[in-house]
């Protein structure tokens, strides 16, 4: 597996610590966009980092795009969840365009010119089910109009462009969608609803009507259903379990060093939390392990390019466990590495302050609710076939 190249892990780094820790707290309390932290993320050319090297872009691959998600979950979890979205809408487009050519220059005008897409898969009236739509794509020649009514839109008002889910066609199943791509200045959004959240409050994740209109051909090939399979759910999960792997270790970090300075107190016997410490790293370990394990399994099968190794159910349940797993294995380790500061890691004023990382850290059981997840798992264990 490919790590990310020494000099991008200090560049991540030296961003995480220069813009992300510096406006992380402001960004929480005012619940507003990051915006320093995603301009410093585009100077650097970050939001291409996917895109291939033939389109121009940095040519990363998974487990390397994974990697800067869990380094600036050290720093701002709100800016780490924004590029991981980001990044999930542009595997979408890389792997899904089939070399058509709008998406091709898509590609390149991405690299180009950083541009930030968001993402409407959601809808009022489905019940946060992505497998299906109430609205759909009209078509009028070579040209199509489209609303949609979505709860949420993180960031919709700061992203240059936007993709949303939608029926094939008026006539479609809820569950014959298309994945569509709207540019700024193609799309309208009223706001019908307000993000003041427990946790992630950067992301801004406001509810809105779109109503677009575009040419055809920025529709993808590619059934929605088949991107959803082979991308979206994969790589969605993967990045948003390294962000939270992110958010954890530096939790555990500041316990680390609250240790630290109380064993300085007294040099012959080591504080009661440092048992505690020993804990919360090997459940860190866990999560990692755990992350690594399916990233692995999953880039192989993109390395493989094998479309018919998504239909097996065995890697659905996994990846979905990985989600599931993941999202509680964080309120665990910030919940024992708040436990080891103590008060400290309880005020908003201390810098052992634990607060932004145990409130992002509840959030995670809700993005794409665990509840409906682990239903949808009973039904597939139940067709699964053991080998």
């Amino acid at each position: 597996m490919n790590h990310l190249p020494l000099d991008l892990q200090e560049q991540a780094h030296q961003i995480g610590r220069d813009v992300l820790a510096v406006h992380a707290d402001d960004v929480d309390q005012y619940s507003r966009f990051p915006k320093e932290s995603m301009d410093a993320l585009k100077q650097a050319g970050w939001l291409s980092a996917y895109v291939p090297r033939d389109f121009g872009g940095l040519g990363l691959n998974l487990p390397q795009i994974a990697e800067i998600c869990d380094i600036l979950g050290h720093y701002c979890g709100s800016t780490a969840m924004i590029f991981a979205m980001h990044q999930i809408q542009v595997a979408c487009i890389v792997h899904h365009h089939r070399k058509r050519g709008f998406f091709v220059e898509y590609l390149r005008q991405l690299v180009r010119e950083q541009r930030l897409i968001a993402s409407a898969t959601t809808e009022i009236g489905v019940g946060g089910d992505l497998r299906s739509s109430i609205c759909a794509v009209e078509t009028d020649g070579d040209r199509f109009r489209i609303t949609k009514k979505a709860p949420v839109i993180s960031y919709g008002e700061d992203a240059d462009d936007l993709i949303l889910t939608a029926r094939r066609n008026p006539d479609a199943p809820k569950s014959d969608q298309v994945h569509v791509l709207l540019l700024d200045g193609q799309y309208q959004l009223e706001q019908i609803g307000t993000w003041d959240a427990l946790g992630f409050r950067g992301t801004r994740s406001d509810g809105y009507i779109v109503t677009g209109e575009a040419p055809t051909e920025q529709i993808l090939p590619t059934p929605f259903a088949d991107i959803l399979s082979q991308t979206m759910h994969p790589f969605a999960h993967i990045t948003w379990s390294s962000l939270w792997a992110g958010i954890a270790a530096d939790a555990v970090d500041k316990a680390r060093r609250f240790v630290k300075k109380e064993a300085k107190r007294n040099l012959d016997m080591p504080p009661i939390s440092a048992i505690r410490l020993g804990e919360v790293d090997t459940v860190l370990q866990t999560l990692r392990h755990n992350i690594g394990q399916c990233m692995e399994e999953y880039q192989r099968m993109i390395d493989e390019d094998d479309a018919n190794a998504f239909t097996q159910f065995g890697f659905g349940i996994r990846i979905n466990n990985l989600k599931i797993s993941s999202s509680e294995l964080i309120v665990d380790i910030v919940g024992k590495a708040m436990l080891i500061c103590g008060i400290s890691g309880y005020r908003n004023d201390s810098e052992f302050s634990l607060c932004r990382h145990i409130r992002d850290a509840y959030g995670a059981a809700l993005m794409v609710n665990n509840d409906r997840i682990m239903l949808h798992n009973a039904t597939l264990l139940l067709m699964h076939k053991d080998r």
